[in-house]
């Protein structure tokens, strides 16, 4: 069986053909480009460590998957430095969001479970079960539960997307990138970030609601009254 030919592209065969080519190629470059500068220059001052983030009433903590019912060792580090800046005093409440759109997956659950093993009381933890994106979970922290500004906790190929989205949903926002090995996942990770800053950018500009709103939750400030 002979197989059809594929016809390869052609260059242009003019010197201005190739011209235009070139200057094509490279305003495609600096437009896919262009949503990963925004968050560098959004975020230029606002990363800090465990150690100097500025003392704030709420961290939030974004969740990272599960492994069989508990947090993935990414997660497990996010919430190993909130414990810490609890601990530390940095912090009085952590707000924890993510996936719970499975009645067999239930990501805040985990994340509070796994806290108050590391020190942090029950009752400084409220739970939000419908941060199924970053974007969903900064909506939702300002619009639902109140929270004006925050820290932000992530690893390092994510923080810089989640605090450039918190500022664009309201949330004054310092973020902490914790550690991570850099194995296939940390990989992986970085290059989705070049492609979620695109869609990060749109969520920016058009302020699409998420996916799930709902009331508004009184937790944080029902946490935070009830003092350490």
């Amino acid at each position: 069986m002979r197989l059809p030919k594929v016809r390869r592209p052609r260059l242009p065969r003019t010197r201005a053909g190739r011209r235009r080519l070139v200057q094509a190629v490279m305003a495609g470059c600096v437009l896919a480009l262009l949503p990963s500068t925004w968050m560098w220059v959004v975020t230029a001052d606002r990363l800090r460590t465990t150690a100097d983030v500025p003392r704030t009433e709420v961290a939030v903590v974004f969740g990272a998957g599960l492994w069989d019912g508990e947090p993935s060792p990414y997660l497990a580090h996010r919430l190993d430095a909130a414990a810490k800046l609890y601990r530390d005093g940095r912090i009085e409440v952590v707000l924890v969001t993510g996936d719970n759109s499975r009645e067999d997956y239930d990501e805040p659950d985990a994340m509070r479970a796994y806290l108050t093993r590391h020190g942090v009381p029950d009752t400084r933890i409220v739970s939000d079960y419908a941060g199924f994106d970053t974007w969903d979970s900064c909506v939702r922290a300002r619009k639902i539960f109140g929270v004006d500004r925050a820290v932000l906790i992530s690893q390092g190929f994510h923080i810089r997307r989640a605090v450039a989205l918190c500022e664009a949903a309201g949330v004054t926002s310092y973020g902490v990138g914790v550690d991570a090995e850099h194995d296939v996942t940390w990989y992986y990770g970085g290059t989705r970030e070049v492609l979620a800053a695109s869609k990060a950018a749109l969520d920016a500009l058009f302020e699409p609601d998420p996916r799930f709103l709902g009331p508004k939750e009184p937790g944080v400030a029902r946490a935070l009254a009830g003092g350490r």
